[in-house]
């Protein structure tokens, strides 16, 4: 039986389940912080302080070694408003809810679903791991890197998430063909034409299409640009020699600069990858880098510092990151991606819902906030409605994820 005039509870409620359901990274990361941004919560802006682990340092015999615990901390701000706005009638108020639903709610929700899932998944440009082979779809044992490198940056193997494109879902599936088990797990693989859940460690798999692709700069990774000074430290290298640009999210490796692992502090001899924040002109005279380079203290990561005339060079890690593959000028190529849910954090605020209009709304879901607000058009019997989200997202623990670059 129909509903008479739909309630904005109901419009509201269906709305943001649909939208909840179509949001599988956002839906996947950190959302504790929600709190600070509720109305009367965020008294003081829109910007929070999340603070980082410590980390320290093992003395060795009896002799004290103080050591200063310096808090860091990452900020995130809610200032991106995104909506959809709708017109119709007051006769097509009078919809049962599914109908509705489907034909406003549905189509509205999924649109910035979208938008909203696909400005997360620009976080992939802060983080630093990656297993790549631009020229191949990934296969079983790169998905197993991918998860190692988590387990080497001592990532919980709990909520642990994967993200492939539709195409790297199928390469999986169809290299798995030789292990079908009807009894077994894998036997969804075939039988839905997807990667099921707890696969190779990850507890929650799923087909993104937002998941974009990353366009590098048009260094042609040879290893012209050298390092420009003595030793050098933290985010900012000093470089000369360059002849091509680098765009955010161009992964480097460094001559002679090994990861350690991060508490023994012991060198692993793999190359540390570092991440383009910034991204450059040609000829560039200073690059800015995530993580900082730290080679002593609490923080270290690795074992020495880049040192002068060392050179940088642009790589897909296909050979484990100890030497590296150059990946060329311009190269295009398509981002999975592996992460644990503390790697990225979401956040939406609470809009204020206006008082004087025909009728409005807010509801929260597992952290997601939306509001909807309808006014009444007199001359035309319309209902004019928008739906709004404002939020806001950071990487705030970049070593619990870690990308796959693999063919477009």
């Amino acid at each position: 039986m129909a509903n008479t005039n739909l309630t904005v509870d109901q419009v509201t409620n269906r709305a943001q389940m649909v939208l909840h359901q179509k949001l599988n990274f956002i839906g996947n990361i950190n959302r504790q912080y929600d709190d600070s941004y509720k109305t009367g919560g965020a008294k003081g802006g829109s910007d929070i302080r999340i603070k980082l682990p410590n980390e320290f340092t093992v003395r060795s015999g009896k002799t004290l070694n103080v050591e200063d615990v310096e808090t860091q901390s990452v900020t995130m701000s809610t200032s991106t408003q995104k909506g959809v706005d709708m017109n119709f009638s007051s006769q097509e108020l009078t919809q049962d809810i599914s109908l509705f639903s489907e034909n406003y709610i549905e189509p509205a929700m999924s649109a910035l679903a979208a938008v909203v899932e696909s400005d997360a998944l620009s976080m992939y440009k802060d983080v630093y791991d990656e297993v790549s082979d631009v020229s191949e779809d990934p296969a079983l044992r790169d998905i197993l890197d991918m998860g190692s490198r988590l387990t080497e940056n001592l990532a919980p193997y709990q909520d642990r998430c994967l993200l492939l494109r539709p195409r790297s879902e199928v390469a999986l599936i169809d290299a798995l063909s030789g292990l079908f088990s009807a009894s077994s797990n894998l036997d969804k693989h075939y039988r839905e034409g997807r990667i099921a859940n707890n696969f190779v460690g990850f507890q929650d798999v799923f087909c993104n299409t937002m998941l974009p692709n990353h366009q590098s700069g048009t260094d042609d990774g040879t290893g012209d640009y050298l390092i420009n000074g003595g030793t050098l430290t933290g985010k900012t290298l000093t470089v000369d020699t360059g002849a091509g640009t680098l765009l955010k999210g161009d992964i480097l490796l460094l001559e002679d600069v090994f990861r350690v692992h991060p508490e023994t502090k012991v060198t692993t001899a793999k190359a540390q990858p570092f991440v383009v924040t910034t991204s450059t002109g040609t000829s560039a005279t200073s690059l800015s880098i995530e993580p900082g380079i730290t080679a002593s203290g609490g923080r270290q990561n690795v074992d020495a510092a880049a040192v002068n005339n060392k050179a940088l060079h642009k790589v897909e890690s296909n050979t484990r990151l100890i030497t590296g593959v150059d990946i060329g000028a311009s190269a295009n190529y398509g981002i999975d991606l592996a992460f644990h849910k503390n790697a990225f954090a979401f956040a939406t605020a609470d809009l204020e819902v206006p008082k004087g209009v025909h009728f409005a709304g807010r509801r929260v879901q597992d952290g997601i906030s939306l509001r909807m607000v309808r006014d009444y058009d007199i001359n035309n019997d319309n209902m004019p409605c928008r739906l709004d989200i404002l939020y806001g997202y950071k990487t705030i623990r970049p070593q619990l994820a870690c990308r796959g670059g693999f063919i477009a």
